[in-house]
């Protein structure tokens, strides 16, 4: 209770174990002829087992998150609030991340969320604005997760298949080239063996998710491995990015110095220890973070944001270097006279700058706009399980010496001399 003679500046908070409540009766007390008032906080331990929710739906799952408590002024003749009233629930079951929450009020016979909005929330408590008082609780409603669309697993599964299939032929068109000294392959080797480990295990983490699950370590290493191996295969697309750009800005071989500073050693513990420091800190800080449902990266305190912020630089960094390649290659082309079959030339260019986007990451920026269209969903799907086939186009069939070589090799495959053949499997390309 206030009166008269109270002195207090500030009203303290209000608490029970498990809900508090901010409101200013000074200021209502303001408002009575006696300038007094009262407030009256009570928390109900198992009310929430008989005032169960219902919502009228039959496919959501609700569930009380708080207890119930109650606020009432007592002994005020004027009982009109001067400010919202703020309660504080604390979780006491277990928070759905993907849950809707509602601030309720009991109304005879039903919880209304009228008058009431969530102010602030996280996994271990809520806050809650209200207007009024009343007796208020905390719900959840959780949505089943949306049915699966059987095509769209398909192609799902068929996709990965053959980018695992164009990963493994670049990897090994790549392995069985002898490459001259001015092409450096690191970065796409390194892509394509991050991105092949990554997706060949999520696609038996998918097929073996049941089993998995079960074995919760297992779920949890397995998430923490596909952390690593995607984050690894993005700083890699923008090492790539940064050699292309280089070799684009010079066009001519880069320098002795510059192949110092880039050489293979120095690009690989780049690629591979930033990720892993990436890791490291956030298993520092967010302990608990992996082995979601999916057995992947928990949502839980903004821990998704380890693999989104990265990504999110990495992106936006690899699309500005992008748009300055295609910038500075459109003005070397200018300056070249126009030769014969000009056309193809320029249709096989056109193709390579969007493969080439592809193979630095620009198009998993589908991936945020995914939700509102089934058009997006299947492009980013396509898009992004088939950087391999991309790598393989670019840097292999595209590849006059390399195609050459293909056909001698098939050539000597398919022919019926019975004298024996050793073929060597090398070749001298540049770039």
């Amino acid at each position: 209770m206030v009166g008269p003679h109270v002195t207090l500046n500030k009203m303290p908070r209000l608490g029970t174990t498990n809900s508090s409540v901010d409101i200013d009766l000074i200021g209502i007390s303001k408002n009575n002829s006696e300038r007094s008032a009262a407030v009256a906080f009570m928390s109900y331990v198992t009310m929430e087992n008989l005032l169960k929710p219902d919502f009228n739906t039959s496919k959501d799952t609700i569930k009380m998150l708080s207890t119930v408590i109650s606020a009432t002024l007592p002994k005020t003749t004027n009982t009109t609030l001067t400010k919202p009233v703020n309660f504080t629930f604390r979780h006491i079951r277990e928070f759905d991340p993907s849950g809707s929450l509602s601030c309720v009020y009991w109304n005879i016979s039903e919880w209304i969320v009228d008058g009431c909005s969530v102010l602030k929330t996280n996994s271990s408590y809520t806050v809650c604005s209200c207007v009024h008082l009343s007796t208020f609780a905390l719900i959840m409603r959780t949505s089943p997760p949306p049915e699966s669309d059987p095509l769209l697993d398909l192609l799902n599964l068929v996709c990965v298949i053959v980018g695992l299939v164009f990963f493994s032929l670049a990897l090994l068109t790549f392995a069985l080239c002898q490459w001259s000294p001015g092409v450096n392959n690191v970065a796409r080797i390194n892509i394509c063996i991050s991105l092949l480990l990554a997706h060949l295990l999520l696609l038996l983490t998918e097929n073996f998710l049941s089993f998995i699950r079960r074995q919760q370590v297992l779920c949890a290493v397995i998430s923490g491995l596909l952390h690593f191996l995607f984050l690894s295969g993005f700083v890699w697309m923008f090492i790539e990015a940064v050699l292309l750009f280089i070799c684009v800005k010079n066009l001519s071989k880069i320098s002795s110095k510059k192949r110092k500073v880039l050489s293979t050693g120095f690009l690989c513990v780049i690629g591979y220890v930033v990720a892993l420091v990436v890791e490291c800190v956030s298993v520092g800080l967010v302990p608990e973070g992996y082995g979601s449902k999916h057995c992947w990266i928990k949502l839980d305190k903004g821990f998704i944001w380890s693999f989104l912020g990265p990504v999110c630089v990495i992106l936006a960094l690899n699309t500005i270097l992008f748009i300055n390649i295609v910038i500075s290659l459109n003005s070397a082309f200018k300056s070249l006279n126009a030769e014969v079959s000009q056309i193809k030339q320029t249709k096989i260019m056109v193709f390579k700058t969007l493969a080439q986007c592809v193979v630095l990451g620009c198009s998993w920026i589908l991936g945020f706009f995914t939700n509102d269209s089934k058009v997006l969903e299947i492009l980013f799907l396509i898009l992004n399980s088939q950087q391999g086939t991309f790598i393989f186009l670019i840097y292999c069939v595209l590849n006059n010496k390399v195609r050459q070589q293909y056909r001698k090799f098939f050539r000597c495959l398919c022919s019926n001399n019975t004298e024996d053949h050793t073929i060597t499997f090398r070749v001298i390309t540049t770039e």
